[in-house]
């Protein structure tokens, strides 16, 4: 913890937490950043595919029909 003078001049004490990156000051009235937070914003991440998908160019989505010059 780190001390800092208040505008009213007194001390106050800054809560601090080890980081890879090494000690960092947490500004007043904020929390750290838990492990519980991190895997709640990967919870609610959108899926992604875990393979690479072709495209949809059948009927509705067929976008290179749409692209024709002639009706036949």
């Amino acid at each position: 913890m780190s001390r800092l003078p208040s505008p009213r001049g007194q001390i106050t004490q800054l809560e601090a937490e080890d980081t890879i990156a090494g000690v960092q000051t947490l500004v007043p009235g904020m929390v750290p950043v838990t492990l519980g937070d991190r895997l709640a914003v990967l919870a609610n991440a959108p899926m992604l595919p875990t393979r690479v998908q072709r495209a949809a160019d059948l009927g509705l989505f067929d976008t290179n029909a749409r692209n024709q010059l002639e009706m036949f």
